[in-house]
């Protein structure tokens, strides 16, 4: 209101100059009426300069208000002043709200999971890239669709036509990849988010988690069930010596059934839980395999020709127990599967890049080649009943690949039904150190 005073104030003053100076003009019969006719004049004037000042802040207004209001003085610079600043703050707040909506919407993006909205007719408003990749969607000429026009699965459209968004629904990947989760979540005045994710990963490690208990049990039933029926025999039946000797020795034999079953297992559990072997501890090859060659011979019983490498210096960096319980794996796995007379190698050699490879070579039956993606899987055997013939668990080449990945190389596994398997472990060249006598892979060729 300060504008209001010093306004009031110049009206009064110019009406009085104005009125002296028509009673100044004026004949003495005509003074009242000079005086009226000045001070008009007078206020005239100025109200001519207040409506020029007045037009110029309407010209601003109706522009594009780039520039400064027009700095006048009274009123109309009050005016303009307070105008121009609320337009800069409004201008203010929507720059910074564009910047808050642009810091959302690339939060979004970089979300693991699909992010769409939705209006209230269920038309897309906008989705994120994974939302778009999970739906088969394209984020900008997609938009302003209807969402169950564009993704038909059943399972889905049920879902969003019963508006009962408690519960996730899951759907197959449009794509026919996999299975995703969608959960619907109402907001505002009937829009809705929709969140999608990718659970082919959870589902299939569910599943094998479901497969993996049921053959434990499956594996340990059966040699308890082998072992009760034994009991009961001993129990009940009079057995000559022979007979008697001939079921403790059954028995004895599911016994250690069982317990190389769980300790392979104890194995795979460790294997899974601990860090990663250091890259600083060597473990020297020679002894590992001196200690296989023990074993080997021991299981093989002279069934079998058995051919290891006469010295070995080289070495990996990683756990001992797990390199040793790998090359063993190995080794055990192609003397009980191949025939008696049959020939089995174990090989090491240099590669040109400067990775290791530990092999074992068979003459063995071979494996057909729709096996071999699976080998690796717990439990999974080519031939059950042949496996639990020969003592296995089905759990050995899973160690084996957990080993490898756990010190950075890979299993490699090649075979051909009738011409035998060879297993290779090839360790990465950070992981290999070798002495003056180890060969490489051009003189192993040779």
């Amino acid at each position: 209101m300060i504008w209001l005073l010093p306004r009031a104030l110049t009206a009064i003053v110019a009406m009085i100059v104005g009125g002296l100076a028509g009673m100044l003009a004026g004949h003495d019969n005509a003074q009242i009426l000079g005086v009226l006719i000045g001070g008009a004049l007078a206020v005239g004037v100025i109200a001519i300069f207040d409506t020029a000042r007045g037009y110029r802040l309407i010209n601003w207004l109706r522009g594009s208000q780039e520039g400064q209001a027009p700095r006048d003085a009274g009123f109309w610079g009050e005016l303009g002043y307070r105008v121009e600043r609320s337009i800069r703050l409004r201008e203010q707040d929507a720059v910074n709200e564009k910047l808050r909506l642009s810091q959302f919407l690339s939060a979004m993006e970089a979300s693991p999971n699909g992010v769409m909205l939705l209006d209230q007719n269920d038309q897309i408003e906008w989705c994120n890239s994974r939302a778009a990749d999970h739906f088969g969607l394209d984020p900008r000429r997609d938009r302003r669709q209807r969402v169950t026009n564009l993704v038909r699965a059943p399972a889905f459209v049920d879902y969003m036509q019963a508006r009962r968004f408690d519960d996730a629904v899951q759907m197959p990947d449009p794509r026919g990849k996999g299975l995703l989760s969608v959960q619907v979540r109402p907001y505002g005045d009937g829009q809705k988010l929709l969140l999608s994710q990718d659970i082919t990963e959870r589902e299939r490690n569910d599943a094998m988690r479901r497969d993996f208990v049921a053959n434990v049990s499956h594996e340990i039933r059966t040699p308890l069930t082998v072992l009760s029926g034994f009991l009961e025999t001993l129990v009940n039946l009079p057995l000559t010596e022979v007979e008697r000797k001939r079921v403790l020795a059954l028995m004895a034999q599911q016994t250690d059934r069982m317990g190389t079953l769980v300790s392979d297992l104890l194995t795979l559990a460790q294997l899974e839980g601990s860090p990663r072997p250091f890259a600083d501890r060597w473990v020297a090859l020679g002894p590992l395999f001196a200690q296989v060659e023990i074993d080997a011979k021991l299981l093989s019983a002279g069934r079998h020709t058995l051919k290891f490498p006469a010295k070995v210096e080289a070495q990996i960096a990683g756990a001992q127990n797990e390199l040793l319980s790998a090359i063993t794996n190995l080794v055990n796995n192609a003397v009980r599967y191949t025939p008696e007379g049959g020939r089995i190698e174990l090989a090491w050699r240099l590669l040109t890049d400067g990775s290791g490879e530990i092999s074992v070579i068979d003459t063995g039956p071979g494996i057909a080649r729709e096996h071999l993606p699976r080998l690796t899987e717990r439990f999974y055997r080519v031939d059950g009943s042949r496996s639990r013939d020969t003592g296995g668990t089905g759990l050995g080449l899973s160690i084996v690949k957990h080993v490898a990945q756990r010190h950075g190389g890979e299993l490699d596994i090649q075979s051909e039904v009738g011409k035998g398997s060879c297993f290779r472990l090839v360790f990465p060249a950070p992981r290999v150190r070798v002495g003056a006598d180890t060969p490489t892979a051009e003189a192993v060729r040779s």
